[in-house]
């Protein structure tokens, strides 16, 4: 059994992982494209940076996930002003009691708060940052692990290249890594 054999075995083991695909060169290529074009609403910027990153490994797999698969464990979206300012994040519900009540936050949605008071920075953009993917690490012959999900339109590109049903409740994560050399 090869390495990737063994990457991929694991991550299908995963709870809440319904498909791992080995995302082939032309469709990474693709991926980088359209994620260069992404906008939020009101025009606000969306800069996939974990994608990025993602992109720039040896290798890239790609989980179809579901509900029942784990948080992730930081934040996957943060709103950030052209001077590296956070203005607003991404709140996990088993973070929510810590934001509930304060008079410093807006709820921008359920699970995204925007801080109030004063920025430093002109513009803001939406910033999916890279997230650590811990479950492979050295022990699996992986090195520089990271995630990152992409965007509506690069998770719907995914699927219909591999033939898969465009289903809401299924989420992508798209893992990089490069390979320990022995």
């Amino acid at each position: 059994m090869t390495g990737m054999d063994t990457v991929i075995d694991f991550l299908e083991s995963m709870e809440g992982v319904i498909h791992v695909l080995d995302i082939p060169g032309p469709l990474l290529d693709d991926l980088r494209d359209e994620e260069s074009k992404v906008k939020a609403v009101m025009n606000i910027g969306v800069r996939n940076e974990g994608l990025s990153e993602v992109l720039d490994r040896e290798r890239v797999i790609c989980i179809i996930k579901d509900s029942r698969f784990r948080p992730a464990p930081e934040p996957t979206v943060v709103l950030r002003t052209d001077s590296g300012q956070i203005t607003g994040m991404e709140v996990f519900p088993h973070q929510r009691k810590e934001y509930e009540g304060r008079d410093d936050i807006i709820w921008l949605t359920s699970d995204f708060v925007v801080f109030t008071g004063s920025s430093s920075g002109t513009e803001e953009a939406f910033v999916m940052p890279p997230v650590r993917f811990p479950e492979l690490e050295e022990g699996m012959g992986c090195s520089d692990v990271v995630s990152s999900s992409p965007s509506a339109t690069s998770d719907k590109m995914i699927k219909e290249r591999f033939g898969l049903e465009d289903d809401p409740s299924l989420a992508s994560i798209l893992v990089g890594f490069n390979i320990i050399k022995k």
